[in-house]
């Protein structure tokens, strides 16, 4: 299956080793990587069939990489396209989290991020400051609505959507809604690293415990900077030590974070950002507006987000690594 979002994996699951019939472990695939579930119930349900099909409808509605979702459809100028409540809602985030970071998180960036390598076409052989002042005349949220009849309209046809920064995290909670429905009422789902968790670990007696990957933790040996406790929460991460691009011509770096207020690639002093929300798609949204943000900006911000906490890693002025938690995140901290 091909990939919906590209934000690196900086969070691991941890699983128990001990089940019983009430204990349930679900293993997949979605969205270019893997999911892991813990779940508890006594019901006999295929929860496989089940949540396969609520990560086909995610696909069909907001991956830019299948060519017959509702967003491919729209990014190429169809403008008859009546979308479905996963559009909607994943609209209605971004558009939120667009408000309160005053344009640092923005989903119509797709055409910047096309253009430096990070999107699902050939980058720009060169991008000038000519260039990059007419790219930004298609990025703005202000520049799209969804019209009362459930089509999109766009200012200018080369607006390009893209919720990579979202949608994951919009996806897992739909997951999560579906075990709901189906009288799940503790379970944990990692997926690609994001983090949902209802109820408590029943085996444990205790909320669920999941780690915070190490800047500088190897794929093939990870550590952890930290564990945290979560119930009722999610959980996402967003980074640049993994995820850049290296131009073959100039050999400049291009980090995946954009700025959608300058159209530039360049790294912030945030080297990596955690985040704890009511939902994973929101957790997912702001995890890459910090990143954008800066520490300094990212503070402020926090200051006035009482539902969202904040795990943050950046370099200072000597570029030592250091971390800065919000006092709700510390509060969730592991032994």
């Amino acid at each position: 299956m091909k990939k919906l979002i590209l934000i690196p994996v900086l969070l691991l699951f941890i699983f128990c080793e001990k089940k019983d019939s009430a204990h349930h472990f679900i293993q997949g695939e979605a969205f270019g990587t893997t999911y892991n579930i813990q779940l508890y119930s006594e019901r006999d349900v295929d929860f496989k069939k089940g949540l396969d099909s609520v990560i086909d409808a995610v696909n069909l509605s907001v991956s830019t990489y299948i060519p017959q979702s509702d967003i491919s459809k729209i990014n190429n100028g169809d403008s008859t396209v009546v979308v479905d409540s996963i559009f909607k809602e994943v609209f209605k985030i971004s558009e939120e989290v667009n408000k309160t970071t005053n344009g640092y998180f923005d989903p119509t960036i797709g055409v910047l991020r096309n253009a430096y390598g990070f999107g699902d076409v050939k980058p720009l052989k060169n991008i000038d400051s000519t260039t990059l002042d007419s790219l930004m005349k298609y990025v703005g949220f202000h520049k799209v609505r969804i019209n009362p009849d459930g089509t999109v309209s766009k200012e200018y046809p080369q607006i390009y959507f893209d919720f990579n920064a979202v949608a994951k995290g919009f996806g897992i909670d739909c997951l999560g809604r579906y075990l709901e429905s189906k009288g799940v009422t503790d379970y944990l789902i990692e997926l690609g690293g994001e983090i949902l968790t209802k109820g408590n670990n029943l085996e444990k007696n205790q909320k669920w415990v999941v780690g915070i990957e190490a800047v500088d933790s190897e794929l093939e040996d990870r550590s952890y900077d930290a564990t945290v406790k979560l119930k009722n929460e999610g959980m996402a991460s967003s980074g640049n030590y993994r995820k850049f691009r290296i131009d073959s011509l100039t050999g400049k770096k291009y980090v995946h974070t954009l700025n959608p207020l300058t159209g530039s690639a360049e790294m912030s002093d945030v080297t990596s950002a955690t985040v704890i929300a009511p939902s994973c798609g929101t957790a997912d949204a702001y995890a890459t507006s910090f990143m954008a943000l800066g520490l300094e900006k990212s503070k402020e911000l926090l200051k006035n987000l009482p539902n969202v906490e904040a795990y943050l890693t950046f370099n200072d002025s000597l570029d030592n690594h250091q971390v800065f938690m919000t006092e709700g995140f510390k509060s969730r901290l592991g032994n």
